[in-house]
This record gives structure tokens, sequence and C-alpha cells, in this order.
């Protein structure tokens, strides 16, 4: 496959560095790491492997000196064909991945040719251009390059001896200029119009936050892919040595943001080992499945039925939820944890109690935060018919194929639920099985639109069928994401899709949730707030810094540190609940009230049903 092939399917992870796995084996850093292939196979396709295995789509050759001007200085000039050659063919031994074929700069000024002349730099990168793509190379990658004028010249001497698709990549200063002061989003401008150029980038030089800065700068200079390898940050010398400090953890969290600014080839330079690589691949696999590798609903073709289109039931004749939120009442409903075993007893008895103070609707999550519990349709059959009080279930992408997906929900429907909150759901890496695999075959966006088209009598593959289902269609909205015209933007298309109410995650400022209310009005779905009560300082700490799409003011925890008992902790989150409820009041359909740890009375408190001093 070629890599404009595989581009146009997913995200496409690289490998990390070579002379830093190298150095760390005990290679000394005056040898030539190319030469290497010859003299020391084993070991370079032994960290080959390690990258195969840490879950990468490419591998680079281990060639990136290996051009007859670097290679003179180790009396090697005569070897170029044999060790780009060798290079390849390890690489190709390592596993099947595509093998990259990696060209460097000559390390010799040529801006004003006073080392080296024109021809002889044309006839370097022509030679290993020629030698790498003869010897098999899948594309080849052109790296580290600090002169634009240098790259382009090796652009057009490679396009002159091979049609391989190029990626073409420059290094960048934190000022966002290349090192001779050319502002970077410009020199990416002239490599982009370059012929033979697939993708184009940033590689080494800094780490992923300068990186990620640059990333913003060059999305309007091309309409290319766009790589980005960083450095495992800047290094840091340690006696003898150079250390590279960024954890493997601190490199997959910038992966996911280099990812959510839409480049499409991430991977590591200096210092960037296979253990931040898998880490890497761990945070943006999931999420690309998510959202690039999922079946939208122009993919499955759906065609409209040639008898008479069936009616879809109004909001308000699908359930007693529907009817309140579709008259413009205020709903409330509290959020229910399924159980991690089998005992449902003690949620049904909270359901109950729910049912006997008033409260619309359980909310029944679907694996939150990728955890593994009973159930979700089970437990929601289980307390409609054991309390009799409807149940939203929320239903998840991450772990069902399309198949299942629209099985479960005709079964949801046929046993009797009317309402389904639909979510991508959260990777599996946040939770207690990260090395489960994450279905995402569709979207939250694209699953609304299919039970829209249940809801018409129309399954996944245009057939028609009667009676259709009757579901009442939420999807969950984040007023605080990270990225939020992004947020918005999702949160439309959910709309034009069927959603016909949205509940937001949980919000801590009424400030933030009114812009998100303002910023979406053309989208006129009846909007439930997500309330989370805190329980204790730890509690509100917890939700700060580790739920993902949770941003809690400062205020707040300050206010919760005051709290020296646990009594008094609870009595603090009620009452910040009660308050912001009170503010919100007027600019949304309702509540949605989580019940922490499963204390429903905390819940019931904040909407006034039981006294604080109940809980």
């Amino acid at each position: 496959m070629k890599l404009s092939q595989l581009l146009s399917k997913q995200v496409v992870i690289a490998d990390g560095a070579m002379g830093t796995m190298l150095y760390q084996s005990g290679v000394y850093i005056n040898a030539c790491f190319d030469e290497l292939n010859l003299s020391n196979p084993k070991l370079v396709t032994k960290i080959h492997k390690q990258y195969v295995d840490a879950g990468v789509d490419f591998i680079e050759t281990n060639t990136f000196g290996a051009n007859e001007v670097k290679l003179a200085k180790y009396g090697l000039t005569e070897q170029v064909e044999k060790i780009n050659k060798a290079g390849v063919e390890l690489a190709k031994k390592a596993g099947n991945v595509l093998v990259a074929g990696a060209i460097g700069p000559l390390a010799r000024d040529i801006a004003l040719y006073n080392q080296i002349s024109k021809q002889q730099a044309i006839a370097a990168y022509k030679k290993q251009a020629k030698a790498l793509a003869d010897a098999g190379a899948d594309f080849l990658i052109l790296e580290t390059f600090s002169n634009t004028d240098e790259l382009l010249l090796a652009i057009d001497a490679v396009h002159s001896v091979t049609d391989l698709e190029i990626v073409a990549q420059m290094t960048t200063t934190e000022l966002n200029e290349t090192p001779y002061g050319e502002k970077i989003d410009h020199a990416i401008s002239r490599i982009s119009a370059q012929k033979g150029v697939t993708a184009v980038g940033l590689n080494c030089s800094v780490g992923p936050s300068a990186m990620l800065n640059a990333l913003e700068l060059i999305h309007a200079a091309t309409d290319k892919p766009i790589s980005v390898q960083p450095n495992a940050g800047l290094p840091r010398q340690v006696e003898d040595r150079l250390l590279y400090m960024s954890t493997p953890e601190y490199m997959a969290e910038f992966a996911k943001r280099f990812y959510e600014k839409d480049a499409r080839i991430i991977g590591g330079c200096c210092g960037t080992t296979p253990d931040h690589i898998k880490e890497m691949v761990r945070a943006v696999r999931a999420i690309d499945k998510a959202a690039t590798s999922k079946v939208r609903l122009g993919a499955v073709t759906i065609e409209k039925p040639k008898t008479t289109e069936i009616r879809e039931t109004p909001l308000a004749e699908k359930s007693k939820f529907g009817e309140k939120l579709s008259k413009g009442q205020k709903v409330t409903t509290i959020e229910i944890t399924p159980p991690k075993g089998l005992d449902i007893d003690p949620i049904l008895e909270k359901a109950k109690l729910c049912a006997d103070m008033g409260i619309d609707a359980i909310n029944i999550p679907d694996g939150p935060r990728a955890s593994s519990r009973l159930s979700p349709m089970v437990t929601a059959v289980k307390i409609q018919q054991a309390a009799n009080i409807e149940s939203i279930l929320h239903f998840c992408c991450r772990d069902r194929n399309l198949i299942g997906m629209q099985s479960d929900i005709l079964g949801a429907y046929a046993i009797g639920l009317r309402n389904m909150l639909v979510i991508t759901g959260d990777p599996p890496k946040m939770g207690d099985y990260p090395q489960a695999t994450g279905v995402f075959d569709m979207d939250s966006i694209t699953l609304t639109g299919v039970i829209r088209n249940l809801n018409r009598g129309i399954d996944l593959g245009g057939n028609q069928f009667s009676p259709p289902t009757s579901l009442a269609i939420g999807v969950g909205a984040n007023p605080v994401a990270t990225d939020i015209k992004r947020e918005i933007d999702k949160y439309h298309q959910k709309v034009m899709a069927g959603a016909e109410f949205a509940i937001t995650q949980p919000v801590f400022d009424a400030d933030t949730l009114f812009r998100f209310l303002d910023s979406t009005k053309k989208s006129k779905i009846p909007v439930i707030a997500g309330i989370w009560p805190f329980t204790s300082l730890k509690n509100a700490e917890f939700m700060a810094n580790e739920v993902p799409g949770v941003v809690v003011p400062a205020k707040l925890l300050e206010r919760m540190s005051t709290a020296k008992t646990q009594q008094q902790g609870k009595t603090i989150g009620v009452e910040i609940a009660r308050e912001l409820i009170e503010k919100i009041s007027d600019r949304v359909a309702g509540f949605a009230v989580s019940a922490p740890f499963g204390n429903v009375k905390i819940a019931l408190a904040v909407l006034g049903r039981i006294g604080i001093d109940k809980i």
C-alpha cells in the first residue's frame, strides 16, 4: 500500500529515534551509525522490531547520513549503495509495515555553495535516493533540513530518479523559523508546491510544545498532509551525556494535541524511544478510529424506500421524558452507574427512591471511562421493571461494530427502552483494560443518523421494516471542550443528524455554559445541564485533573478546601451545585445530576427533594 492510500484512511504513526537507541546500546557517539547496517545488522534490526512492536505504521531506514558527502569522512564513499540497500533490507525484515527510505541533509553549507557545489549536492542526493528505491523502499522521507533551498534541491534531485512518494520535513526553532531565519509557514508553502511531495512537515530541533505552536502556523501554508516528529523535549546534560527528559506520557499527551490540530503523520525524533512511541500509539489510535475510521452514512448506502415513507413519531409521543421536554417542562434525571458485578438490588432500591421523589428518569452510563460493568441495557430494563421509572440508556460506539450496534438498538426498543443518549465513548486506554480494542465503526454523529433512520423504518442496508423504532435521541455536549470550535461544529452536526435533546458534561461555571448555549442557539433542541455535586476536596481535585472534558474553577477548589469533615464536604458540594442550578435554570431544559459514588441522596438533595441533613 502506498503512503498516500494509508493517509486517506487513518492517521499514520511513525517511529522514533534510531541514533538515540544506538547510543543507548553502547555505540560510540562519533561512530558512523549508518555503517552499522553492515557491521552490526542484528542491533539495527532489533531496534526496528521494537518500533514495529510499539505499533507504528512505518519505520525509517538507518540511512539518515548515508550519502557520499557524509560517508566521506569515514572513508566509506564507495559504500553508499551497499549501506542504503542493507538499510532497506533490515527494515523490511523487522515487520509488516511500510519502509521509509531516510535521507538527511549533506551537513555542508550549500547556501552559497562555498563548501560543496550544487552539482555535487544533486549527484549525492540522486545516488542515495536511487539506492533506496532500487532496494525496495516504499517511500522516501527527506528530514531534518534547516535550509529550505537545500531541501528544494534535494526534492528535485530525488524526484528525477524515482517516482516514490516523498515526505519532506524541515526543522524549526522556538521562534517558528528555520535556523536560517525563514518563517516556517513560508518554508512549508514553498516545499508543498514541489512535484513529488506527498506530505510536508516538521521534525527534530524542538520538543512537542514548540512543535505544536509551529503546527498551528503551517496549516494555512499547505493543503497536503502534515507530519510532526518532535524531539522528546530539549536535551539536558547529565554528567557527560545528553538526556531527553520528556516522558512517554507527556509525549502521548502532545500526540493527541497534534492529532486534534490535524497532523496526519505523528512520530518522534531525537530522544524518542519505543516506549514513547507505544504510548503515543495508544493515545492516538483510539481517537483516530473514533473520528476517521468510522462509517459515515454516506459510506453506507441508504436508499429511500420506494414505498411510502413511514411517519417518524414526534418526540412528545416517544416517552414520558420526551413529552415533558417537548412541552418545555423542566426535567430531572439522576445518573446511576451499573455495578461491576451481578448484584443489582442496591441500584434498584436507589431507583425506587428516585421514582418516589418524582425524578423523571435514571441515566445509565455505558462503560464510563472505558470500564467494564454489568450491561447498561440489562440495568436499564431492570430499573424500569422494578422501579416504574423511565431510563435513559447511554449507547457507546466504542465496543460494537455497526452490525452489533444496530442489533442492540433494535433489541433495546423491543424490550421497552425508549430514551437513548448516543456517545462516542472514551478510548480503552483510559480504563481498566488498556489493551482492549476500540471498535469505533461509527461515531456519535453517524450513530445518531442511524437511529433516526431506524425511527423511520430504514435499516443500515436501506431496507424498510415495520413497525419502526420510536426512540428519543439524545447526544452529549461539552461546553468546556479544549477545542470549543470543533465541539460546536460537532454539536450542530449531531442536531442535523437527528438529535432531539442534549445532556452536557458536568458544568461548574455558569458563564461558560451560557457561552456554549449562545454559540449553539441555531440548533434548537432542549439542553439538559450535567451537574456533579462534590463530596470532598479530593473528589473535586479528581474531577478537575483526571476526568476528561471537565473543567473545575479554582475558586470552587478553594471553597471545597474549607471543609473540615466528610459531612461538611458533602454539604458544601450540594450548596455549590444548588447555586449553579439556580443561576442556569432559566437557560436549560433540566438537570442531569450525578450520584457521586452511587449516593443518590446527594443528587436528590441537590434537586431539593430531600434536605441536606438527610445525606
